[in-house]
């Protein structure tokens, strides 16, 4: 698979590169890691995307260059990079489809290998894959695309503290880290730095939080006038889920928010034993066993209690 991934990407001189919706971390670290080392090939690169760069990544190099669907250039290859399933793509699923020629690079267990191109891998994040990548396209890591790759990683392994950390990623990491890049000016900026109007939003968040199931399920929800009435926008949701997961007695929880579209955003999450990727496949999303999502239709009421119900089939007899 990763062969046939480099094969392509040293085929194609004009290659967009697709980030999925709702951008985290790991897409977008990834995507411009790769747009980088492209660069340095001396190719023609594009990194697409339907919602813009949120703030906390706003520092990392090339995330000026993103683009909106609307404003993409049609590219004869394509590459959706940490996009499950091609619903994640959005509004760019129409440039892949355009595309004669795709390429599909991700870490999801739940990737149903929809591109011409597969390298499916599992792995702590997709930064591992696309750190693979460069090193066959034997383009040197310079201290742009090494900070690419260290926030697409860190993101996605929880600053390497969750399970998918492996001996392969702390390797990889030591090999980023060899490049000189500031490992405390990143750090500082991705994992302790918060403007006010988000904290404020994540403390309504775990107040709204209600427990289940003798507490082993968290579930809490925010409103479009929950984000306006903390100053805050969509993106600053991120992180909330994190904190209902760590409540000592909840074994699986669940965030839902409101989105602008109408429809209701849902991310999973698991502790232990609990495969919430389960969860999102029942409701036509996707994930890992311990962080999963999928998007549902309104009322956000509803929505909770059917999340709720599934939570409770799957907790029942496995966590005892």
């Amino acid at each position: 698979m990763l062969q046939e991934a480099v094969r392509f990407l040293r085929t194609y001189d004009d290659i967009l590169l697709i980030a999925h919706v709702s951008p985290d971390g790991d897409t977008l670290g990834s995507s411009f890691a790769l747009y980088g080392a492209l660069l340095e090939l001396g190719k023609h690169a594009q990194v697409v995307c339907e919602d813009p760069v949120p703030a906390i990544y706003r520092f990392l190099p090339f995330s000026d260059q993103l683009v909106p669907p609307e404003q993409a250039r049609p590219a004869e290859a394509v590459v959706c990079v940490d996009c499950a399933d091609l619903a994640r793509t959005g509004r760019c699923a129409s440039l892949f489809r355009a595309a004669s020629a795709t390429l599909n690079i991700d870490h999801h267990g739940t990737n149903d290998r929809y591109a011409n191109t597969n390298y499916v891998q599992k792995a702590g994040a997709t930064g591992e894959l696309i750190f693979n990548v460069i090193a066959c396209l034997k383009v040197s890591l310079n201290k742009n695309i090494a900070s690419c790759l260290y926030t697409a990683i860190t993101t996605d392994t929880g600053n390497f503290s969750y399970s998918n950390t492996t001996p392969e990623t702390m390797r990889i990491a030591a090999d980023i880290l060899d490049t000189g890049i500031d490992l405390p000016f990143l750090n500082r900026l991705l994992f302790r730095t918060v403007p006010f109007h988000k904290l404020k939003l994540h403390a309504l968040g775990v107040n709204k939080a209600k427990l289940y199931e003798f507490g082993r399920i968290g579930i809490s929800y925010i409103t479009l006038e929950d984000i306006a009435s903390c100053g805050a926008t969509t993106e600053d949701t991120e992180g909330i889920i994190d904190s209902i997961r760590d409540i000592d007695t909840v074994e699986v929880a669940a965030l839902l928010r409101e989105s602008e579209d109408g429809l209701v955003r849902v991310s999973l999450r698991g502790k232990t034993c609990a495969d919430v990727s389960q969860i999102a496949t029942k409701l036509g999303g996707g994930g890992h066993r311990l962080a999963a999502g999928c998007t549902m239709k309104p009322p956000i009421e509803e929505a909770a209690e059917q999340i709720l119900t599934l939570a409770k089939e799957l907790l029942h007899g496995i966590c005892e």
